[in-house]
This record gives structure tokens, C-alpha cells and sequence, in this order.
């Protein structure tokens, strides 16, 4: 089948555009997917570059890595399996199915769960994350656990279903830990882009006033996701918010303005974050914590029942997808660039094979 491989931590070259990779036949409990998409996320490049990596303290920009990435770069803190193939979103149509799955399966269009858990009573293993910790989508085929492999029903393309899985959930899981109810004032940090838009949808579904935060030449696309304000990235937030005026912060960007994103809060205000794209390391004045009872929310794994609404939310179209550009494949490093230079809305999708024409 064509994949693409990880080879190891570094720049572009990493990427191996291949066709001789061998068929992820299914084992027990698990079904074989046929991809019609995959989207691409920050996780790839991260993975990519090293950046989980405690010694790297900087952005990931495609650049090199320290010699000690290679020991703790996977995004649980252990060493990444070299070749890998990467993609945590995946929408395509099962193929085959192994020993105790339904055989009623096979032709069914699903949208994976990423998140990969262990079996009941194996308390000591630790949750999987699709192409990271095992072999991802993007590939012609991929399987997953039948578990993990939603039927969906819904006219949406492939390629629209594909950008959901990773953004959604991960947004869906930070308003849910910190949880967002309706009536309340929700900043959204990286409004523009993929777990920022889908916050910003999410949120306003619950009925909360989102405030965006994205470039000044995005300030449409995301109002018309659902955000009631739009203020620019580097806009002092302080001056153009008020002090306490944030109920609930869900950031992905992180870096140096992160104690301004604590000022705004309210007294008992909740800051939820899935990630950290300006810079991993921030300054935190424990006074502000502890004087105004935040909460502060780390959020990677979500419970199942997260990813089980999103697909309701999406079957009811209570939400929609955001693609900004498609590619096939074979482009994988096109498309990295261009995720790195952040200059769309949404999500960039890439198309593994002809899409499945239904």
C-alpha cells in the first residue's frame, strides 16, 4: 500500500513517501480501514520535530533536535518506534474484520476514535494515541479496534468528516473538563485554527459567548464560526478585555501571554489547555492562582463518551467541518508547510486514495 513513514526526528526529510508498505491486516478485536482522508495536526509535526521532548523548550518550526529527543520525544515521555506512520484522523470505510467482530461490520464508514485505550482491568497500561504511539492513517489503509471505529451517518465528505477526530475531541474535552455551560464568556485562544475553530463552534453550541482570539485578517471566518467578538492575537488583553471579565479559558497557544490569560479570568475561573504552540514553558505567579481559586486543566485523554457525542453533534449538524485545503498524500511535506505557516482557517486534509463515492 502507499504510506507515508516517519524515519526518525528531524526536518522534512524524515517524511518517506512509500509505496511497498505492507497491508495492516486486522487482529482480534480489530477491523482494517480503507482511508478516504486524514487530516494533519499539530501532533504530527511535534512528533516529527521532537518537540515533546523535556530538552526542547522551543517552538516546533520543522527545525532539528537535541540528542536526548531521541530517548523522550514520544508524546507520553517515552521513545518514539522508528519507522512510524503518523495521522490521528482518519474517516474511510471498513475493509476487513478480525477474530469476534461482527462480520455485519465490514462496509460500514466510520470516523476513528484516536484515543486507544487499554482493556478493562489492565490498569497499569497506558492509553495509545493513533499514529504516535502505533501506526496512524496516513496510509491507504489502517486498522484500529473495532471499538474505536464509529459508524457515522452523515452526507459530509470524506475529506470533511477527516477533520474532526483529533480537533473536535481535544476541544470537546477541554469545555467539557472545564465545563463551559451556557450563558458564560469563553476566550478562545488560536481561534483559526484547528482545535481553536472547533472550540469556538463547540462552545457556542452550549450556548456561551465566545471570544475569539486570531490574526486581524481572520476576524470574519471565525465570527462566522460563532464567535460573538474577535479580538487580535496581539492585542493587549488586558486593556481590550478587562480584568476578571473570562469565565472559562481554553488555550492551545500558550507562551508569554499566558499570565494575561489568568488576569482576565473571574475569581474560581477555569483555564483548560490542549496545547502550547508559542512556547511550552510560561511564567505563573502562584498568588494569582491561589488568590482568585483558579482551576487550571491539563487536557489529552477524553473520556470515550466525548468522542461518541461529537459524532452525534455531527450526524444532528449541530456542528461543521472547516477545510481549508486538501492535498493528496504524496504531499505530505506541501502540506506541512503550509500548516506551519498558519495562514489558513480550519483544517488541512489529506487525501490518501480516491475519495470512496457513495
Amino acid at each position: 500500500m502507499n504510506a507515508v513513514l516517519l524515519t526518525g526526528h528531524g526536518g522534512f526529510d524524515r517524511l518517506a513517501y512509500r509505496s511497498d508498505i505492507p497491508e495492516p491486516l486486522p487482529g482480534p478485536g480489530e477491523v482494517m480501514i480503507r482511508v478516504g482522508a486524514a487530516g494533519v495536526n499539530n501532533t504530527d509535526i511535534n512528533m516529527r520535530v521532537g518537540w515533546y521532548s523535556k530538552s526542547v523548550a522551543g517552538d516546533a518550526d520543522g527545525g532539528g533536535v537535541p540528542e536526548a529527543a531521541v530517548k523522550d520525544a514520544g508524546w507520553t515521555g517515552s521513545r518514539v518506534a522508528f519507522p512510524l506512520i503518523q495521522g490521528a484522523d482518519v474517516c474511510g470505510c471498513i475493509v476487513a474484520v478480525g477474530a469476534g467482530v461482527a462480520p455485519q461490520r465490514m462496509g460500514q464508514r466510520v470516523l476513528v476514535d484516536p484515543v486507544i485505550r487499554p482493556p478493562r482491568g489492565a490498569s497499569a497500561a497506558k492509553a495509545l494515541y493513533l499514529g504516535s504511539d502505533c501506526d496512524g492513517a496516513f496510509a491507504d489503509f489502517v486498522r484500529v479496534p473495532s471499538i474505536n471505529a464509529y459508524a457515522i451517518d452523515s452526507p459530509l465528505s470524506d475529506v470533511e468528516l477527516a477533520s474532526f477526530p483529533c480537533s473536535y475531541t481535544a476541544a470537546e474535552n477541554m469545555l467539557t473538563r472545564a465545563g463551559v455551560r451556557g450563558g458564560e464568556t469563553v476566550l478562545v485562544t488560536g481561534a483559526s485554527g484547528g482545535v481553536g475553530s472547533a472550540a469556538v463552534q463547540l462552545a457556542a453550541r452550549r450556548g456561551a459567548r465566545v471570544i475569539g482570539l486570531a490574526g486581524a485578517e481572520k476576524t470574519v471566518q471565525v465570527a462566522e464560526l460563532g464567535a460573538a467578538r474577535v479580538v487580535r492575537r496581539d492585542a493587549d488583553l488586558v486593556d481590550a478585555l478587562g480584568r476578571e471579565s473570562i469565565d472559562a479559558v481554553i488555550d492551545v497557544v500558550g507562551g508569554s501571554r499566558f499570565p494575561d490569560l489568568l488576569t482576565v479570568l473571574r475569581a474560581k475561573g477555569r483555564y483548560a489547555v490542549a496545547g502550547a504552540i508559542a512556547g511550552a514553558l510560561v511564567t505563573l505567579d502562584l498568588r494569582t492562582l491561589y488568590l482568585k481559586d483558579l482551576r487550571l486543566l491539563g487536557c489529552t485523554i477524553a473520556d470515550p463518551e466525548v468522542f461518541a457525542d461529537l459524532v452525534r453533534y455531527i450526524e444532528r449538524e449541530e456542528i461543521r467541518p472547516v477545510v481549508a485545503k486538501t492535498y493528496p498524500l504524496s504531499a505530505i511535506v506541501h502540506a506541512q508547510r503550509d500548516f506551519l505557516a498558519k495562514t489558513h482557517v480550519g483544517k488541512l486534509v489529506l487525501i490518501a486514495q480516491q475519495p470512496i463515492i457513495r
